[in-house]
């Protein structure tokens, strides 16, 4: 990680045939009578035959040791802008940063303007994978760390969601105060507060009249995502391997999430690592670190909040750790897990807000508060 070079990402003509031979050849299950489109059962027949269908149709050609980490880079014209660290998670990939690049590099006397690097995480998209067990949160968190001082940035700011909120939280925790000196994230996870979040917030914790009606819907919400729609996190979490030979032989198996678009997928399908990398950070991390979804690291580097309602995991704010230096929230009306890319106005506002003019984390990077 020592040098910078362009990458160019190459599909070969094979692959693309491989690919389209493999969808014509896809053997579709039944469905039963009278499903709504709704997919309570799973993914509908019928849009599982219009997405294989389109992308037959549209795919055409054109202790771990060092690493070779993909990633996108673009500086700002701002001389004095801040340096972002974008980290994606899964089912994403860099291509998630490429809607709020251009609003972030944005120059302007009235916000500030930000450098933003988007890395591939190692073992997604164009990133080299680690070929050894026991690659979990602090080793992803390194990785990243060490390609902003490899780029020269040795002081920055960063944001993320799902596994990114987790890997930047972990980073905030490790190279927070030297290096890192404020976090962002849309995936705000937290458990029930216990005695030692402090007092006020345990005895809240004990009395129901403390949940407020945005608690309760996220709480009710929480309790579909885990009910309903975590099975793909608990195969991934336990037996990672098995569910990677489907992954690597059959394209239209990533299509178990039709919210996810075609481009997204042909990522995974034609990265680097192959599409059982992607899954193992789930293995390792929930080995290592226990409940996640329950999670909270201190840190004492400023942090903030955006809140989407569709997201899939919605904990009372006070489950979520409060012992940072100082915070920043905002609460929107609509969105949800892909802020990045669902609404990347709101995210960059929110991210221009925490870090503009008379909030407490503006200039927190010396000599860089990305002003023109």
């Amino acid at each position: 990680m020592s040098s910078e070079t362009p990458f160019q990402i190459s599909v070969s003509d094979e692959q693309l045939a491989i690919l389209h031979k493999k969808l014509e050849l896809t053997t579709f299950p039944d469905e039963l009578e009278g499903m709504s489109p709704a997919g309570e059962y799973g993914t509908p027949l019928a849009d599982m035959r219009r997405l294989i269908a389109y992308w037959k149709d549209t795919t055409t050609g054109g202790r771990f040791g060092s690493l070779n980490i993909h990633y996108i880079h673009k500086r700002s014209e701002v001389a004095n802008a801040i340096p972002l660290l974008f980290v994606h998670g899964w089912p994403g990939s860099f291509i998630e940063a490429t809607k709020i690049m251009p609003l972030l590099l944005q120059a302007s006397p009235d916000h500030p303007s930000f450098h933003v690097i988007a890395p591939s995480l190692p073992g997604y998209g164009f990133s080299a994978a680690p070929t050894k067990k026991g690659f979990s949160l602090s080793q992803y968190a390194e990785t990243c760390h060490k390609l902003m001082l490899a780029l020269g940035y040795d002081e920055y700011v960063t944001q993320g969601g799902d596994w990114g909120y987790m890997i930047t939280r972990r980073m905030a925790r490790l190279y927070g105060g030297p290096h890192i000196k404020a976090w962002h994230t849309n995936f705000p996870l937290g458990g029930p507060p216990k005695r030692g979040f402090g007092p006020l917030s345990y005895l809240w914790r004990l009395t129901s009249s403390g949940y407020t009606e945005r608690d309760k819907a996220g709480l009710k919400r929480t309790e579909s995502y885990t009910k309903n729609g975590s099975g793909y996190f608990a195969i991934q979490a336990t037996r990672p391997q098995t569910l990677g030979y489907g992954l690597a032989d059959s394209p239209w198996a990533y299509l178990i999430n039709p919210g996810v678009v075609l481009t997204w997928i042909s990522i995974y399908w034609f990265s680097r690592a192959g599409p059982t990398a992607t899954l193992r950070i789930y293995y390792e991390a929930t080995k290592t670190e226990g409940n996640l979804l329950h999670k909270t690291e201190p840190t004492t580097i400023p942090l903030g909040f955006s809140h989407f309602p569709k997201e899939v995991v919605i904990p009372p704010k006070k489950y979520v750790d409060s012992r940072a230096k100082s915070r920043f929230e905002a609460d929107h009306e609509s969105g949800g897990h892909f802020a990045a890319y669902e609404k990347p106005e709101l995210l960059v506002g929110d991210v221009r807000k925490m870090f503009g003019k008379g909030s407490r984390a503006f200039g927190v990077v010396p000599n860089k508060n990305g002003y023109a």
